[in-house]
């Protein structure tokens, strides 16, 4: 009898020891399932996602349509009045900053014969475009705004990219590789503020220069298609401009990761406080109008009867070698210039080349008259040409290119002048 006791003695301890076990283990899968729990409430209270869904309708596509055109030797008139076709050149980013305007960079719309913004509406499969046009852009400093009047998109709200720190969380939105991956988001820190970075780049009328911008660094992924884009805090405030990235060297063999830069917004608020305001005006979109004029002969058909200039002129190539080097700038070249016109009295002279028209940049023939459009007889323009002496020699003759020119501000009052092309 007392040899079962003691058996049924250690069965019973032999229970309560399993017993103890398996509540060591039922307490452990309570655990890890607890943790898991907790895990999943971080994801859902991630401090991106509101921020995300407040901007991502408000960062479009930005289209670059190039005209092909078969080009002889010169610099343009006279030469590819066959047909040519716009064809998409390059594609990048933008950001809704008021109602239908876009900020942007300068490369993304450089050169371009005509500009369309892409957006993707929820449920579509496929991206629509609305026609745009320039309205201001600084080579300097690699911005541009352009005006969309079909663009329904709300505005973002600008940030103080004064007020970042390194550390601070750094939104990227933008479309890698055009509308393939529209609206991707990206997220990391900011790794650096007030990076000096030279570059050999172009003066805001296409001759070459050396400039230095002071950009921040974040290590957020950014990609070709990228630029122009935002770069944006937790709270959904607008802090950069995505430009630029680095990826290594051909020559070193370096391979570089999570190196990218951002113009500060602070940097663009001038350029779109003058847009905003009226000081720099916006021009009309006419989705009727030929993307490149085809060169003088084109210049006077419309203006008979309205104040002109007095001069003849023609679109300079843009692929041009002089052109594409920068040694000289993209414009409009004066052929000739008429006797007692509006431009002979402010002192313009065949072979400059029109640049700029009151504070627009001027690379097509088209882009001059619709700004002169918008004037009376009697107004005054402030125009910048480019003059170097015996340009008008390289232009006609084929001679060689002067590289000592200078960029010349003139005044000009506008009159009717209805026996000269302009």
């Amino acid at each position: 009898m007392k040899r079962s006791v003691k058996i049924l003695s250690v069965c019973t301890a032999l229970a309560l020891a399993f017993g103890g076990i398996a509540g060591l283990i039922a307490t452990s899968v309570g655990a890890s399932a607890e943790s898991e729990a907790q895990t999943t409430t971080v994801v859902v209270t991630s401090p991106f996602t509101q921020a995300i869904a407040d901007v991502r309708d408000s960062v479009v596509g930005v289209n670059n349509y190039q005209n092909v055109r078969r080009y002889g030797y010169g610099y343009g008139y006279g030469y590819g009045r066959g047909s040519s076709e716009p064809v998409l050149y390059a594609s990048g980013s933008g950001v809704v900053i008021a109602k239908g305007y876009v900020l942007t960079n300068q490369h993304v719309v450089e050169d371009a014969a005509q500009l369309k913004i892409s957006i993707i509406p929820d449920g579509a499969d496929s991206a629509v475009e609305y026609e745009a046009t320039l309205v201001t852009s600084d080579a300097d400093l690699d911005l541009a705004i352009v005006y969309c009047p079909k663009l329904t998109a709300e505005p973002v709200k600008l940030g103080d990219s004064d007020t970042l720190q390194v550390g601070d969380w750094a939104i990227c939105i933008g479309n890698p590789l055009s509308d393939s991956f529209y609206g991707t988001v990206t997220a990391g820190i900011v790794s650096g503020l007030n990076r000096a970075i030279s570059s050999t780049s172009y003066d805001r009328y296409g001759r070459r220069e050396t400039i230095t911008n002071t950009m921040i660094q974040v290590d957020a992924a950014i990609n070709s298609g990228n630029s122009g884009g935002g770069m944006f805090s937790v709270t959904g405030e607008l802090m950069g401009i995505p430009t630029m990235k680095y990826s290594g060297t051909l020559y070193s063999g370096m391979s570089i990761d999570g190196i990218a830069m951002c113009i500060p917004i602070n940097v663009a608020k001038p350029m779109i406080d003058d847009v905003l305001s009226g000081v720099v005006e916006t021009p009309a979109v006419d989705e009727e109008t030929e993307a490149q004029d085809e060169g003088a002969d084109k210049a006077s058909s419309d203006l008979t009867g309205k104040p002109r200039l007095g001069v003849t002129i023609a679109g300079l190539n843009p692929y041009s070698t002089d052109v594409v080097m920068g040694i000289i700038p993209n414009g409009v070249y004066v052929r000739e210039v008429d006797k007692n016109s509006p431009a002979d009295a402010a002192g313009m002279k065949a072979g400059d080349i029109i640049v700029e028209a009151e504070g627009t940049v001027i690379t097509t023939v088209s882009q001059l008259q619709n700004i002169i459009k918008g004037y009376n007889e009697g107004d005054t323009l402030s125009i910048r040409v480019y003059r170097a002496e015996g340009m008008g020699d390289a232009v006609e003759k084929g001679l060689e290119t002067p590289t000592d020119g200078e960029y010349v501000d003139l005044s000009v009052t506008l009159r009717i002048v209805d026996d000269v092309k302009q």
